[in-house]
Formats: C-alpha cells, sequence, structure tokens
C-alpha cells in the first residue's frame, strides 16, 4: 500500500451562482454607486468544484488542430477548441487589484505592502516562466487598509463556506472598496482579509464565480479571489486561484470522507493540482489551452506506425539552461516542440512531455517523458487529468514529494512504456547535446 501522507491544505475554489433577491448596498465617495443585480445568495460546493457556473459561455475559435479536445459544458472544460470568452485571456498583460480589508474587532498587525510582497513579484514571475514570457500579470495593491462594516466573525469564514455569509461578505467587501478602486481598470480583483482578525480562516482562500456578476464603475465583475492567507502564506496559492481566474481546473482529488491522499491524480505535476508539488509548472496541454504554445510546437500522433520527435523540456524558455547529453549547459531552447498528442476518443487523448529540473520544476523528483490522460467532458475536481504512472511498482521523493507513488511517473531516458489499456507506446532513446529528448510514440503498439 502506498504511504498514507498527511493531509496538506490545498488551494481551493468555492463556485456560487447568484440567486434571486436584491440588496442596497452603499457607496463610498463620489464616484458611481456599487450595483447587485441580484442577491449574492449563493449555492457554493466545497474544494471539488462539482456545481456548474451558468455564466455565459462565448466561444472564441481557438485551435483547428484534430488534437484538440472540444471544449464541454463542464466546468473549466479541458478541451481547448475555443477559448471560453467568460474568462480574461492570458495571451496579454493582464491587471489585478489588491484589496486589503480590515474588520471593527481587530486591528491590523501587518501592512497592506507586506502582505502584497508575500505575493508579488513571486507570483507575476510564476506566470512569466510557465508563459515563456508571453502573459505578464500586474499587481496594483493599494496602500490602505479599507475597513469593512462587519466584526470578521460575523461572516462566519470557514472552509465550505455557507452560501449567505460569503453573500454578505462580498457585498460588503466591494461597497466598501468601491470609492477607492476604479475596478473597470482591471481584469483580476483580490480581496485580502487581515490575516490577524479572529474571525479569519486560511482555509477559506477560494475563488468565487459569479452566476449573475456584480457591476461596479461600469464593469461586470464575475469572479473575486477571497484571500485568508496566513502571513506568510502557503506556496504559490495565489497562482493557483489565479490560474483558476485564467478558466483552469482543480486537478487535485478530495477524498469522500475529507482523509487520505489528495493527490492522486497528478501528483506533483502542476499547480492546479498541489502548490506544494515539486514540479509546479502548468502542463504543456494547460500552455496550449491559455495560447502559449504555438501550433508548431505541439504535434498531433496519428496512424497505427510509430512517430520519431523531438521534446523540449516543457520549462525550458528564453535564457534558461538546459544540461545536454554531455552534461553541459544548453541554452537557446523554448521555440521546439513541447507536446505531443495521441487522440484516443471523442473527448479523450494522452499528452506526452518532457518534465525535468528546469525553470519552475527545479525540485522535479525525476525527469523524463511525462505521460498523462485529459478528459474535456470532466468537470474541475473531476480528473479532468491523470498522470500515468510508468513506474507503478515503486515511489521516489517520500520526505518531499505530495505523492511519491507519482514521483517518478516519467519515462526515463533509455526506457519504453505501453500505456495501460490504450495500445499506446512511448520510447525513450534520451537526451541530445541540445538538451533536446529523442521520442518514438507508436498509437497502435500491439505487444
Amino acid at each position: 500500500m502506498p504511504r498514507q501522507l498527511p493531509l496538506r491544505r490545498l488551494p481551493r475554489e468555492a463556485l456560487s451562482g447568484l440567486a434571486a433577491g436584491r440588496r442596497a448596498v452603499g457607496a463610498v465617495g463620489r464616484r458611481s454607486r456599487l450595483r447587485s443585480t441580484a442577491a449574492v445568495a449563493t449555492t457554493m460546493s466545497a474544494l471539488a468544484a462539482t456545481s456548474l457556473v451558468t455564466a455565459p459561455s462565448i466561444a472564441e475559435p481557438f485551435s483547428p488542430e484534430p488534437c484538440a479536445l472540444q471544449r464541454t459544458e463542464a466546468h473549466h472544460s479541458e478541451g481547448l477548441d475555443t477559448w471560453n470568452a467568460a474568462y480574461p485571456r492570458p495571451t496579454r498583460a493582464l491587471d489585478a487589484v489588491m484589496v486589503f480589508l480590515s474588520f471593527p474587532d481587530s486591528h491590523p498587525l501587518t501592512a497592506p505592502a507586506e502582505l502584497a510582497a508575500d505575493h508579488f513579484p513571486a507570483t507575476t514571475r510564476f506566470f512569466q516562466r510557465a508563459s515563456y514570457g508571453r502573459f505578464t500579470l500586474r499587481p496594483h495593491p493599494l496602500r490602505r487598509w479599507i475597513r469593512m462594516p462587519m466584526p470578521s466573525t460575523s461572516y462566519a469564514i470557514r472552509r465550505d463556506w455557507a452560501a449567505p455569509d460569503r453573500a454578505a461578505y462580498l457585498r460588503d467587501a466591494l461597497a466598501a472598496a468601491d470609492g477607492f478602486v476604479d475596478f473597470s481598470r482591471y481584469d483580476i480583483v483580490y480581496l485580502v482579509a487581515d490575516p490577524d482578525a479572529p474571525g479569519v480562516n486560511s482555509d477559506a482562500t477560494k475563488v468565487v464565480n459569479l452566476d449573475t456578476p456584480l457591476r461596479a464603475d461600469g464593469t461586470d465583475i464575475r469572479r473575486v479571489v477571497t484571500v485568508f492567507e496566513n502571513h506568510p502564506p502557503d506556496r504559490l496559492v495565489l497562482a493557483h486561484e489565479t490560474g483558476h481566474v485564467l478558466d483552469l481546473p482543480d486537478l487535485y482529488h478530495r477524498p469522500a470522507d475529507g482523509r487520505g491522499d489528495w493527490d492522486t491524480h497528478v501528483g506533483d505535476w502542476d499547480l492546479m493540482g498541489s502548490q506544494f508539488g515539486l514540479a509546479p509548472d502548468l502542463f504543456g496541454w494547460h500552455k496550449w489551452k491559455l495560447g502559449w504554445l504555438q501550433p508548431r510546437q505541439v504535434v498531433c500522433v496519428r496512424g497505427a506506425g510509430p512517430t520519431r520527435l523531438t521534446l523540449e523540456p516543457l520549462g525550458a524558455g528564453p535564457g534558461v539552461p538546459v544540461a545536454g547529453a554531455a552534461g553541459a549547459p544548453a541554452f537557446g531552447l523554448g521555440r521546439g516542440t513541447k507536446l505531443a498528442v495521441v487522440r484516443t476518443g471523442a473527448d479523450s487523448a494522452l499528452a506526452f512531455e518532457v518534465r525535468g529540473p528546469v525553470g519552475s520544476d527545479v525540485g522535479a523528483c525525476r525527469a523524463g517523458v511525462l505521460v498523462y490522460r485529459v478528459r474535456s467532458g470532466a468537470a474541475s475536481g473531476g480528473g479532468p487529468i491523470e498522470v500515468v504512472d510508468a513506474h507503478p511498482r515503486s515511489e521516489a521523493c517520500w520526505e518531499d514529494s505530495v505523492y511519491p507513488p507519482l514521483a517518478d511517473a516519467p519515462v526515463a531516458a533509455g526506457e519504453s512504456f505501453t500505456v495501460p489499456g490504450e495500445g499506446v507506446r512511448v520510447e525513450v532513446a534520451g537526451l541530445t547535446a541540445a538538451g533536446t529528448w529523442t521520442v518514438t510514440i507508436t498509437p497502435g503498439y500491439r505487444a
């Protein structure tokens, strides 16, 4: 039996819809009043994020590649033939406002600038590396605390937050901030609570998706990141939550009884699985979805015969050193093939990418070709991506990995592996002097 690791606190996304009913909210200052088109009476799922958001989903053409799965109605669908225009597309710089909220029952012990430094520039740097410089997240932290009208304990903040309490918190926070923030200037809203207030619970950090948007300064606010982190915060927590704002799903598994391993789907291998992972860079599939991989960097493997190709390490980008076959640093990677895909069904595919101690994956336990299944019909928290373990009888990095059984999942140099149940075989010849990997994929393999 795999070792049962201690329960690690993961970032969470609560999905909420706005129900009928209205409540007037006061504006502060001389600018336009914050208006709610419906009261925030929400129905929320907890960590597994199983509820669906029914906000308008407008498709924008994205990828004609035959291996690009079609986007479905599943929340945060991994389909990428079109982009869901309800989310900001991170192929340009996005501006994020950080609003710092204090409460009548506590005097803040930490300055807003200190809390902002907990998350930035680290979060911006993560996305710059992950996107190969194609996406910049620009933070705009306020320099002052904004006082909430009610004590922190009155909102009953907790992990599985009751809908009326969350609704009251959002209404009060946006109303209090409206006199100090022009929301029309920002793509992302972070509401950062005083971490020392008695009613603040760090387990409640989530993204709230609004079925009916709030409206302020002539703009719709469809989602808000509610931050209740300690000071200092969990590692990469804001990057994970920002991933949801960019339409990425939760990849972790929440046990039915809340006990046991949470990381059985992807282990260390993607930030949306665990913010504590040894290799938290985003999957190549996610980079393709977000527009950070160019079409020429994705190979669709078709037919029954073998396809030989050269893959660059996923984390390699401009200026990032990668060890070649001789062990010497190699530069200049970042424009070659990053991802190979085999279509296995109407809404499923196998993906192949090289992972190792490069870039954000500097702590990776093992290097090689990582294989994972993608299902576009599976919702956030429902296993839309699952890593295939090329070494199911062994584990690795017990001291540091969030899930040792998958820490050694990649197919290493000189190894071959047949994906169970798929008849797809991958053979890894090894590294080249330039730091790339020579790989052969055979979709119609029969032993």
